[in-house]
């Protein structure tokens, strides 16, 4: 398999401004999907999609060459990873150079690892869309709605079931995604329907969202007894 390594990272973040660049225990948060990247291929292989100068500048000073700007349009709240996968397949592919799979590493995801990617690449085949990295959830237990009474009530787990009786559930951490390009190309990575997860364990599933998420993976990082990264 050909595979480009896609590290998407627009400029508008809100929650934490310029949160792409910003340091983390000591370097900027791409450089951490960078580095994974870094052990699996090389260069050329690897493809910062961002639409912000800062950015490509940050990046650049990490000797990896920012090989396009994104557009602006795809730069908004409503432009989908979907539409930058696709723009990044097209401006390879205008190029002459084609690839079989995109392994999509978010920058938002620093703990995961080189092990990470290459256990999920190693459950890929091509009758598969996608391989995405989960976690188990804890999420079915407590999950309740409000009713038209206005009362909550649970959404899986009944009354007088036990947590432990529970079918598994998972929850896309959004770490790793090795996808098809062949599919990615007719159906759209939201109208996948042959999709196989790669479980990985909560630690190393943390999805920096928020502030607090921040402080989370900047102490697991800061333990190294925790976690060897």
């Amino acid at each position: 398999m050909k595979i480009l390594y896609v590290i998407p990272a627009r400029g508008g973040s809100k929650g934490i401004p310029h949160k792409n660049i910003k340091l983390l225990n000591g370097k900027p948060l791409i450089y951490y999907s960078i580095d994974v990247a870094r052990q699996l291929t090389t260069d050329d292989h690897i493809c910062v999609s961002t639409d912000d100068d800062e950015i490509i500048n940050v990046v650049e000073r990490y000797g990896l060459k920012v090989p396009f700007k994104r557009p602006d349009y795809l730069a908004t709240d409503t432009a989908t990873t979907n539409d930058v996968l696709i723009h990044a397949i097209n401006f390879y592919e205008e190029t002459g150079d084609f690839y079989d799979v995109i392994v999509l590493l978010q920058p938002t995801s620093p703990l995961r690892n080189a092990n990470h990617v290459k256990e999920a690449l190693n459950q890929y085949n091509d009758k598969f869309d996608m391989v995405a990295s989960v976690k188990v959830s804890k999420s079915a237990s407590v999950l309740c709605i409000e009713n038209k009474d206005g009362n909550i009530v649970s959404c899986f787990n009944q009354a007088g079931s036990r947590r432990q009786t529970l079918s598994s559930y998972y929850e896309y951490n959004g770490a790793v995604y090795v996808i098809n390009i062949e599919q990615l190309k007719k159906k759209g990575m939201y109208c996948f329907n042959h999709n196989k997860k790669y479980l990985m364990d909560e630690i190393y599933s943390v999805d920096i969202d928020t502030p607090f998420d921040w402080i989370i993976v900047e102490t697991i990082l800061k333990n190294k007894q925790i976690i060897n990264n």
